[in-house]
């Protein structure tokens, strides 16, 4: 047997030998998940029957974008239509009862699936042979904890079932295929990536009203059980399409990876800039149904505030995920932070009748509900500086620094709506007793502009 070439995706007869030198963020997608995989090389030897589909482009490309995007939707619109159930679960028994802590439910699903991140994707590069089996085990595990959540009758039981264990399902489910459209898309990563985050608007923007419809029509112990079984339904067949690029062997080989891009103060002064974002970046969606009933609006009219945040999310994904493949990563965070703020500031603090509140959650869901999007654009800056970083590796960090303001968003917006500061003093929302939730949020998402600042000054 002859000596296995350095580069095995060079004897794809469908893509062309690469160059010995390419940038490090091509590198990271097309070699960094294809060279631990060394056994390839000697099937692609044996005839055209093992050639990969192509990159960027075909069928099998943009049937598994399809995949990924409504895998997207239906994991990631549950928790974040979580304002619909918080509205619910605060007027109906037995929850209503003591409701402290209800706000903790919806942040600890998304906090977790964003936290588990690093584990997750450090241990999917150590066994790559679990990537293909950990989709079936997530969505097998969301549905237990849906059902499980049926029988809660405290809130306790809500955290545990719809929050903890919903999460690490979600978590099995979603980071394989993150890992996968690694190796699908390289040089238009950006705007994939963009496509597979407009899901989660996309499930925003459905999954409110059919939650509120079944809520209030059935009971959430019937709507929960029916839910589980939509998701089995809809989500098992897409994991025939969302596979890996680069077939998984029996024979693959553990890789070891390299944490030294933690070193590099390119990576943590975009990931402060993703903390600070994300600790406002959950609120409106958490308290905007809340929010508009305290105005005196109806239950269909609370939830469309937060369908039309996700619905200009997925407009705002695509768009941000296109910049990110044309303008650098920090300009693009500086455009998407800006605007939302000023979105909060400018609306939301000012917002007394029910079209202004509208028009808030069409700006806020187009500026901020991708600024996700920036993660693979900080990771193409990160790689520059330490070319062997793993892009899964470093895309599971930043999940991670979005998980702590998801996590904290829960306690911090308690605390803050606890002594309804400035209500009856100041006017329109700011003195709605929502005015110091307001003001924090438009504070810390503004900071997601900070590494446009530090790139000014020299820092990156």
């Amino acid at each position: 047997m002859s000596p296995q070439p350095p580069h095995p995706i060079a004897l794809d007869p469908v893509a062309p030998a690469r160059p010995a030198r390419t940038s490090s963020y091509e590198e990271a997608g097309e070699h960094n998940n294809v060279e631990r995989r060394q056994p390839l090389a000697v099937a692609a030897s044996r005839g055209p029957e093992f050639s990969l589909p192509p990159a960027d482009r075909g069928r099998d490309a943009w049937l598994f974008l399809a995949g990924c995007f409504a895998i997207e939707a239906l994991v990631w619109g549950f928790p974040f239509s979580f304002g619909i159930f918080e509205e619910y679960y605060n007027s109906h028994a037995p929850f209503s009862v003591s409701p402290a802590g209800i706000p903790v439910i919806g942040t600890t699903a998304a906090g977790i699936m964003y936290l588990s991140g690093p584990f997750m994707f450090a241990g999917l590069q150590h066994w790559p042979n679990f990537r293909r089996r950990c989709p079936v085990f997530g969505l097998a595990i969301i549905a237990i904890s849906l059902v499980a959540s049926s029988f809660a009758t405290q809130v306790s039981h809500l955290i545990v079932t719809q929050g903890v264990l919903y999460a690490i399902g979600g978590t099995l489910l979603y980071c394989p295929t993150v890992s996968f459209l690694d190796e699908w898309f390289v040089r238009r990563k950006g705007m994939a990536w963009g496509i597979m985050l407009a899901g989660t608007g996309m499930g925003g923007v459905i999954v409110p009203f059919v939650m509120n419809w079944g809520l209030y029509k059935y009971g959430s112990p019937i709507m929960l059980r029916a839910w589980a079984i939509t998701l089995v339904i809809l989500s098992g067949p897409l994991l025939f399409f969302v596979k890996p690029r680069i077939p998984i062997t029996h024979t693959t080989q553990p890789r070891p990876f390299s944490l030294r891009f933690l070193n590099t103060s390119t990576f943590w002064i975009n990931q402060s800039a993703n903390i600070f974002q994300g600790l406002g970046f959950f609120i409106p969606n958490i308290y905007l149904p809340t929010y508009a009933r305290s105005l005196g609006f109806s239950n269909v009219s609370a939830t469309l505030t937060v369908s039309l945040v996700n619905a200009t999310s997925v407009l705002g994904a695509v768009l941000l995920g296109g910049l990110i493949d044309k303008l650098h990563v920090t300009t693009v965070a500086l455009i998407s932070s800006l605007g939302a703020a000023m979105s909060i500031f400018l609306l939301w603090g000012l917002s007394a009748s029910f079209p202004v509140l509208c028009v808030f959650s069409l700006l806020y869901g187009l500026f901020a509900g991708g600024f996700s999007c920036t993660w693979t654009g900080i990771i193409r800056e990160v790689q520059k500086r330490e070319p062997g970083s793993d892009s899964g590796l470093v895309f599971g960090f930043l999940g991670a620094g979005r998980g702590i303001g998801s996590v904290a968003a829960g306690p911090l917006s308690d605390a803050l709506l606890s002594g309804r500061l400035w209500y009856g003093e100041a006017s329109l929302g700011y003195g709605s007793g929502y005015g110091l939730l307001i003001v924090f949020t438009g504070i810390t998402t503004a900071l997601g502009g900070l590494g446009f600042v530090a790139r000014r000054v020299g820092w990156v």
